[in-house]
């Protein structure tokens, strides 16, 4: 074979006549033609096998020159035989490759045949796939419905057939095919020929899914063996960073082919050349490219979680990328940085360098916990809670990154927060530290350990210091004496001979090493003459020892010289030396107390950092527990399930958060009812234990942990979860109801709290089934309410409250009501435990008379009776206890002021709970009235009309339908006309019935309105409270006592000391203002008054009553709101979210808070108020929040200007400035400022009113228009000019312009007149003069406001919506009668 094949770079370059020997195609053969002649190429495959295309090329190079005019069937068949011919050269070159005769002609022949096949095959093979990659674009999957041979049909096969070309070239390239070339030099065109048909495959969108995962494959091996064998490292690099450039979905796949490229065919230096690459960006360019960056930071995440080894020797170069502007870039390489920390430099096995770097990664990544963009808070979060999962984290880094964590919960990010609470939760889970977190309990044991401590440091520094003298000191000491031992021992005699033979025998049995130390230990212990001797001796035996050597010549000197070469010796002799020695009792005991006081350290070091997390978490706690009432469901849900955390680790006040989370089991949002339920089960109604009484026993101890103390709220939550337990169906519930009677029994010995938990569980369960309590009611009664029911008040309490369980108010059955008779033993014990406790100065009697009385009247027939027994009853044991003290009057309803004062208190402690229980009674006697008694009468006269109906025949069909419409209006006018009569029997009832003489709640109201009214005389503060709460109860009897005593308890909300019996005043004048709102709309400013009361417990309530009272719109909302605007900056944080509150709910009413706006600024920013301007500035930028409309605000505007003409000092100017400035201003809100110029252009040289309006002007300057922003610029250079120089020195064209009507005489602007002094002048917004003040006069009722006479100043803004600014209510919108629809309502509220 002459000629050589040369891979072109294009397609037509082969039709060219080229260099010499270069092969050149002869026949580019018609697509009419193809078929024939691949038939040919058929044949002389099967005939001659691969080495085929060397004469039939052209054939292949004709259909790929031809693509698009070939028809699909003949680019199938030539595809298959190429195929075939790659394959079936893979399968016949090894047997070549192998061989060592190999002609230079046949291996360029098979050297041809490699190029052309493998050329054909991947330009065919990138055609194939641009086609499927159009019609993918162009034509819907699946559409047509049938597919021919010539369609899609090839397309959608085309998927499995990728797969087979690309096994055959990696089936051809894994061969050493470099031995065909010359010199193996593998030319460069041949390799970019197999990489780019890769990359081109690269390219498709789908490549990344599951279904491409073979494909993806091929493509990452085939590309493997061209790195490590064709020299494609530089290329690969190159060519992924500009496939990552344009392709996002890539960076999984390239992620996964580097990893492979560097651990499956060992091409680690891939990993370093494509990190350099990415890492030389600069930040403009990643900037430059959005898509690119995304792709890159993918792609280094993944790897680094792939190879994080492997990313080490790089880190540096993608560290840089921390100080670049792209967040997306500084997450990926936070995240490669805790892969590394995770899984390479972890365990305790590390090195000096390794931990160097472990310690340099935890710093940067802390740095990026305060990183700018909220993004990579959030990862670096996320990355800190991996690392902690895989308890990579040391110790000693725990107590920083907890801290913060736990700032981070303050971020304003909510998935920084969110990430914040996974990373304490998994603090707490994982804590190296103690499986029960608790600060308080741990103050204990560090004291302790701390003063332990101290002791044993204290004891070692007090005894004496022990000395250490050295050898050579020691030397020195005994030189002299030695010497003359030495010069004595010279002089040989007789005896010294015969001991010389015995120390000979000695020094034969040992080395001379051993005989040195003898030497030395003879030395210590001040034995010289022994010593000499055995060193004299130990020469003659060791004469080639080192250490005697020196004593060939016996002189003093020379002797010396060796005993101090022994004694003092080198450092590995005194070692030596010393480790022969005996062992010293002194120094081994400061050793163990060594050892000791470095444990005591080590253990007060670990208390410490226990506490420190702890408290750490508590905090986090605290935090935490505000975050479940958030509006974002999923940051409430990690509340739930920290919370839940918390509470397992028994973590100081968690069980706080369980509680507060409690009541979201009433929420709106499905995914946070279902977070709160599914907490709980997992808390308390998973019990686990050996058997089902063992796990009864835990489930009770949880849910009695929870009951301990709760509120009625709480129970009330409680109860929705309580049942869900009792009505599934648990095969624990039998069991648990065991338990629950039992401990309630005292069978089992139980605290007292536990008890009463019991029989609160019950109640809540009999809510689910009603027989639970109602079969056992004989068992509450005799065990509550027997005859230590005066013991224990509470749990008397909590025994009526499981009782009110089965009555119909819960049920709410429409049957006939169940009810028990009056001689039934549970009335008898309630009755007879009032009435004694009547008497007795029990705290909880109380609340226990007033559950009962509720209880009487829920379940006991004809209870008015019953509970007129019970007050007669109980005054006689007061009568009685008065008579035995000697305290009786003859006047029985006056109280002597004896000097016996002991006895004094205790009539007025039982006389207080007397008329708590006459208060109660009425209370109650009025509810029965309004919802037992009406809804019997409605029941009885339903059944009545039922059955009239059933026996009345019909008179005839026709007749009946003829006149069906008129029966139906006239059933609902008798429906309606038989409500009515039993209301009005209702309220007849009410009127006149009740307070009757001959019924004994009329003989304790006289005495009730003595008790209030003299409070100088009757000062007890039980006395005065129960008497005026059970005053106001009375009030709700009737209009007329209401009347009548009204004066007298708005005197006691203004007079009284005492600041429980004024906030119980608003409570029920709330109460009284639902029920008679004519009678109390006169008084609505008196309530408003209660706001700026000096005890923080009364402005909670005050604001606490008229929030529900505005918000149910039963007190029209006026200018006396601006009362609970101060509310917004009270010192105390309850009282200011509640009066947030009261405005959040305010703003969903239509225009509510925008009609009030002008009246609250006049009246904050009134002088007499004296309202700081910072105060002003916080309440108007809260109020100002909730203007969001643009007419709203136009309109606002113009207001606000308007009332510039009549402020009256600089302040009042400078206020509304700033109110103008917190407005959302738009071009139209602009255009009405510029409109009303002359309002305060007059007041501009004030700072306070300029800088406002500047603030304005650069507000509305940001991403103006530029036509807008020149109108803002120039409005701006004339209010510098105003402010500067004075109006009357500036001349305002445009406001010219805007005024043409105007006159050239009036052009001069006219300043505002101040009011004259001394005259008196009705304000808007001021408030009027209070009638409950401390006057000598009596306490005036006021009148009710029917005038709708406006101030002396009116504005032209006003009068559009004077009626919604107005403070007075409207003669059209005061009621004037109660109508029977009011009393309707009003009954269907006291059923509800």
């Amino acid at each position: 074979m002459s000629w050589d094949f040369i891979v072109p770079v294009c397609v037509g370059d082969l039709e060219k006549t080229g260099g010499i020997n270069q092969y050149v195609v002869q026949d580019v053969v018609s697509p009419k033609q193809l078929a024939a002649c691949l038939s040919k190429f058929k044949a002389a495959l099967r005939s001659q096998g691969p080495t085929c295309i060397l004469e039939h090329f052209d054939t292949g190079y004709s259909v790929l020159k031809q693509c698009n005019l070939v028809d699909l069937g003949v680019k199938e068949d030539t595809f298959e035989l190429l195929v075939q011919v790659v394959s079936g050269l893979a399968a016949s070159l090894p047997a070549l490759l192998l061989s060592t005769s190999v002609s230079a002609a046949e291996r360029k022949e098979k050297l041809n045949a490699v190029k052309m096949s493998v050329y054909l095959l991947c330009k065919l093979t990138e055609a194939f796939e641009s086609d499927s990659n159009r019609q993918n674009i162009v034509t819907a999957p699946g559409k047509g419905g049938k597919k021919g041979k010539g369609g899609v049909e090839g397309l959608l096969q085309w998927d499995s057939e990728r797969e087979r070309v690309l096994q055959a070239l990696i089936q051809l390239l894994q061969l050493d095919i470099r031995s065909l070339w010359s010199l193996s030099l593998v030319e460069e065109e041949f390799t970019s020929c197999v990489t780019c048909c890769c990359y081109k495959l690269l390219e498709n969108p789908t490549i990344s899914h599951v279904k491409s995962k073979p494909t993806r494959d091929g493509i990452i091996h085939l590309l493997g063996v061209l790195i490590k064998k064709y020299n494609h490292l530089l290329g690969a690099s190159v060519k992924v960073i500009q496939l990552l450039q344009h392709f996002e979905q890539l960076s999984s796949v390239f992620a996964q082919a580097v990893c492979v490229w560097s651990t499956e065919y060992g091409v680690r230096a891939i990993i370093g050349e494509v990190i350099r690459e990415i890492g030389q960006r600069s930040s403009e360019e990643l900037a430059r490219e959005a898509s690119g960056v995304k792709a890159f930071s993918s792609f280094i995440a993944e790897l680094g979680s792939l190879v994080p080894e492997l990313m080490i020797p790089n880190i540096s170069v993608l560290i840089t990328h921390l100080e670049g502007e792209s967040h997306t870039m500084r997450v990926a390489v936070c995240e490669v940085l805790g892969e590394i920390l995770v899984r390479v430099l972890c365990g305790d096995k590390l090195d000096e360098s390794g931990k160097a770097d472990r310690d340099r990664f935890f710093d940067t990544l802390q740095e990026h916990l305060h990183d700018t963009h909220s993004h990579v808070r959030a990862r670096v979060l996320q990355v800190y809670a991996r690392i902690v999962n895989s308890k990579a984290l040391p110790l000693c880094k725990y107590s920083e990154v907890m801290e913060l964590a736990v700032g981070r919960l303050m971020d304003k990010s909510i998935n920084a927060v969110k990430s914040a609470i996974q990373l304490l939760a998994a603090f707490i889970a994982l804590n190296p530290y103690s499986c029960k977190l608790s600060s308080t309990d741990l103050q204990k044991p560090l004291e302790k350990e701390t003063a332990k401590l101290r002791d044993m440091k204290a004891r070692l520094e007090g005894k004496a210091p022990v000395a250490t003298i050295k050898a050579s000191e020691l030397w020195a000491a005994m030189e002299p004496e030695l010497l003359v031992t030495v010069r004595a021992e010279l002089e040989p005699t007789s005896e010294a001979e015969k001991e010389d033979e015995d120390d000979n025998r000695d020094v034969e049995a040992e080395d001379d090493r051993a005989t040195a130390v003898k030497v030395a230990q003879y030395l210590r212990v001040n034995k010289y003459r022994n010593a000499v001797r055995l060193c004299i001796r130990a020469h003659g035996c060791f004469p080639e020892s080192e250490m005697f050597a020196s004593l060939s010549t016996l002189t003093p000197e020379t002797l010396m010289g060796t005993l101090a070469h022994i004694f003092k010796g080198s450092d590995e002799d005194a070692a030596e030396l010393s480790q022969n020695l005996p062992p010293t009792p002194q120094k081994d005991a400061e050793q163990e107390e060594d050892g000791e006081l470095k444990k005591q350290e080590m253990l007060v070091q670990y208390l410490k950092d226990t506490e420190t997390f702890a408290l750490q978490v508590e905090r986090a706690i605290s935090v935490i527990n505000t975050m479940l009432y958030w509006k974002t469901t999923s940051v409430v849900q990690e509340a739930v399930q920290f919370c839940v955390t918390v509470c397992e680790f028994s973590v100081a006040n968690s069980i706080s958060g369980v509680r507060k989370m409690l009541p979201l089991v009433w929420s709106t949002d499905a995914a946070i009812k279902d977070a709160v339920v599914q907490a709980y089960r997992r808390l308390y109604l998973n019990p686990q234990g050996e058997n089902i009484r063992v796990k009864a026993h835990t489930l009770v101890d949880s849910l009695s942990e929870l009951m301990v103390d709760a509120s009625l709220g709480t129970i009330q939550c409680l109860e929705e979860i309580v049942q869900e337990f009792f009505g599934s169906g648990s095969h624990l519930q039998s069991t648990v109801v065991q338990v629950l009677w039992e401990r309630f029994t005292g069978k089992r010995e139980t605290a007292a709290l536990h008890r009463r938990a019991a029989v609160l569980l019950l109640g809540l369960a009999a809510r689910a089934e009603r027989e639970v309590v109602l079969s056992n009611l004989d068992t509450l009664c005799s065990v509550a309410l027997g005859e230590k029911v005066t013991e224990d008040f509470l749990l008397a309490r909590d025994a009526v409250l499981t009782i009110c369980s089965i009555t119909d108010h819960v049920r709410q059955s429409k049957g006939a009501p169940f009810r028990l008779p009056q001689d039934h033993q549970l009335f008898t014990c309630l009755t007879q435990a009032i009435a004694e406790g009547v008497v007795m100065e029990d705290p909880y009697w109380q609340t226990f008379m007033q559950q009962a009385v509720r209880l009487i009247y829920f379940l006991a027939e004809s209870p008015d009776q019953l509970c007129s027994r019970l007050l007669q009853r109980s005054a006689r044991l007061l009568l009685d206890q008065i008579a035995e003290g000697g305290e009786l009057n003859k006047d029985a309803g006056q109280l002597q002021d004896g000097s016996q004062e002991s006895n004094e208190q205790v009539n007025c402690v039982c006389l207080a709970q007397l008329l708590a229980l006459c208060g109660c009674v009425a209370f109650w006697q009025v509810s029965h009235l309004e919802r037992s008694v009406s809804a019997e009468l409605r029941r009885r006269r339903g059944e009545t009309e039922e059955r009239e109906e059933k026996e009345k025949a019909p008179s005839s069909k026709a007749k009946q339908t003829a006149s069906e419409s008129a029966m139906e209006e006239e059933l609902g006018l008798m429906g309606a006309s038989a409500e009515d009569t039993e209301a009005e029997l209702i309220r007849k009832i009410c009127e006149t019935e009740l307070l009757a003489e001959e019924n004994l709640l009329c003989a304790f109201l006289p005495l009730l309105v003595r008790v209030c009214s003299s409070p100088g005389r009757y000062s007890h503060p039980h006395l005065t409270t129960a008497a005026c709460l059970a005053l106001s109860q009375y009030m709700m009897i009737s209009p007329s006592v209401c009347e009548e005593n009204i004066r007298l308890m708005f005197t006691v909300l203004e007079r009284s000391a005492l600041p429980v019996v004024r906030a119980n005043a608003i409570i029920a004048l709330g109460d009284l203002t639902v029920r008679f709102p004519n009678i109390l709309e006169p008084w609505t400013q008196n309530l408003y008054a209660r706001l700026s009361d000096e005890v923080p417990s009364v402005r909670q309530t005050a604001v606490t009553v008229l929030t529900q009272l505005v918000l149910k719109d039963v007190l029209k909302v006026k200018g006396q709101v601006s009362e609970v605007a101060v509310l917004l900056i009270d010192p105390e944080s309850h009282i200011t979210s509640l009066a947030l509150n009261f405005f959040n709910e305010l703003a969903s009413k239509d225009n509510a808070i925008y009609n009030l706006l002008p009246d609250i600024i006049s009246r904050l920013s009134d002088p007499e108020r004296g309202m700081t301007s910072e105060d002003f500035n916080t309440i108007m930028k809260q109020l100002f929040s909730y203007i969001t409309k643009e007419r709203q605000t136009e309109s606002l505007v113009e207001k606000l200007c308007q009332r510039f003409r009549t402020a009256r000092t600089e302040r009042q100017w400078c206020d509304l400035a700033t109110s103008l400035s917190l407005l959302s201003m738009c071009e139209r809100g602009f255009k009405r400022l510029q409109e009303c110029w002359e309002c305060y252009s007059d007041k501009l040289t004030e700072p306070g009113v300029y800088q406002p309006l500047l603030a304005i002007t650069a507000k509305l300057r940001r991403g103006a228009k530029a036509q807008f922003k020149a109108q803002v610029d120039e409005f701006e250079k004339l209010l510098t000019a105003v402010h500067t120089r004075g109006l009357e020195n500036v001349e305002s064209p445009e406001m010219d312009e805007e005024n043409p009507k105007e006159g050239s005489s009036e052009r001069t602007v006219m300043r505002t007149p101040l009011p004259a002094r001394g005259r008196a002048r009705s304000k808007r917004g001021q408030a009027k003069p209070s009638t409950s003040g401390y006057a000598n006069d009596s306490f005036v009722t006021p009148q009710k406001s029917r005038k709708s006479k406006k101030p002396l100043i009116t504005f032209s803004s006003d009068e559009e919506e004077d009626d919604d600014e107005d403070a007075v209510m409207a003669e059209s919108e005061t009621p004037k009668v109660t109508t029977p629809i009011a009393r309707t309502s009003r009954r269907a509220r006291l059923r509800n």
